[in-house]
């Protein structure tokens, strides 16, 4: 596999409970769609969040956090999460709870 598959479990039971969130290969990947819109996902350097410009900053202090860059330029907008993150139950779901507030106010696709 490209990603590591605890990290997709703990999402996937992160997730479990939340309304119109659905599984998508993307990038090599998995992908969460939440109404349409990207939410989270794993790949083979961690997981990437979607929280928007205006709670990049805030996602960032989360350890285990950095810029996103995966076409090796910053992403605004998103942040990447490592195996820290993961493994901190706490803080994935902080950065998940900062994501889903960001995309849970976009319109549904």
């Amino acid at each position: 596999m490209a990603y590591d598959e605890g990290h997709l479990e703990a999402l996937r039971d992160d997730l479990a409970d939340t309304a119109g969130v659905i599984e998508k290969k993307m990038f090599g990947g998995i992908c969460f769609m939440m109404n349409g819109n990207m939410l989270c996902g794993v790949h083979k350097t961690g997981g990437m969040f979607r929280v928007g410009k205006d709670l990049e900053t805030e996602a960032l202090e989360i350890p285990g956090s950095r810029e996103m860059d995966f076409t090796k330029r910053k992403m605004p907008g998103f942040v990447e999460g490592d195996d820290e993150l993961f493994a901190d139950d706490d803080n994935r779901r902080k950065m998940l709870a900062l994501a889903k507030a960001y995309v849970g106010a976009m319109p549904a696709k």
